[in-house]
């Protein structure tokens, strides 16, 4: 019996609704507490990776409800939360995902709230106040707009592919990407880059790109996303045979993800 078989449908049941709930309210948080003159509170892994105030009340929000609703848990967030918890359920979260989007007033942002079980993700919602929309997914249950059910696209070759991907905030690394995408630019449609890992992985779901790959993602950019785009019909992995992690994430309709991860392996996007 697999580990996720092994959580109950009103456990995951559960879950869903809380992640619900504490997306829908720190995405409010976000939408209409914006202040004018929203400012960088800190940086991360270089001075324009950027830390607002409003990615701090935003994780204190969904840590508060978390800690009311399911006090045993463990957590992980973006934002510095991390306690192991008891119950064998760790929440994973990024109260704002596209947070530069969110600074220069883009509207392509959002909440980013899983729930695993054992090590596995169980359940995750992804909210985009600014697009009206909710994500969601349960391990075995398929993925949701709202009301509407997910999948992604249909096959098509990789040279009608539609594709996205992001750069990191290192100039090193910057560099290195930038030559990948040159190497994929020619054998796609097009190339986009939204901004938000989370909402990308999303729009591959939902149909809206047919595949997405980055480096250097962290497990709260992945978690909720991922778990979305595979219960769409997509596959997910990271260079072959190995899942999608912080050296390799790709997500992708079957067809596009078969042409498309030997050639990301093959230019080196998994190294620096």
């Amino acid at each position: 019996m697999s580990e996720v078989s092994e959580v109950s449908e009103e456990l995951k049941t559960e879950l869903l609704e809380v992640a619900l709930e504490a997306a829908r309210r720190a995405g409010a948080l976000l939408r209409d507490g914006r202040p004018a003159d929203l400012a960088v509170a800190a940086t991360k892994s270089s001075p324009i990776d950027v830390v607002t105030e409003m990615d701090i009340a935003a994780e204190k929000l969904i840590t508060d409800i978390l800690g009311e609703r399911r006090p045993e848990d463990g957590l992980l967030g973006e934002e510095g939360s991390d306690t192991a918890g008891t119950s064998g359920v760790r929440w994973v979260i990024d109260p704002l995902d596209g947070t530069v989007n969110y600074l220069y007033g883009l509207p392509s942002w959002g909440v980013s709230i899983a729930a695993e079980y054992r090590g596995r993700t169980v359940a995750g919602v992804v909210a985009a106040p600014m697009r009206g929309e909710t994500f969601h997914a349960v391990a075995g249950r398929g993925a949701w707009l709202g009301e509407l059910r997910l999948a992604c696209r249909a096959a098509a070759p990789l040279d009608q592919a539609l594709v996205s991907t992001g750069f990191a905030y290192v100039q090193t690394r910057k560099a290195h990407q930038a030559e990948v995408a040159r190497r994929i630019i020619p054998v796609v449609r097009d190339i986009r880059r939204g901004g938000s890992a989370a909402i990308d992985l999303c729009d591959v779901a939902a149909g809206r790109l047919d595949g997405y790959w980055e480096r250097g993602l962290n497990p709260w950019d992945l978690a909720a996303g991922e778990l979305i785009a595979r219960e769409a019909g997509a596959l997910t992995g990271g260079r072959p045979g190995e899942p999608a992690s912080g050296e390799l994430a790709l997500a992708a309709t079957p067809a596009v993800f078969a042409s498309l991860q030997p050639l990301l392996d093959e230019a080196g996007a998994w190294h620096d």
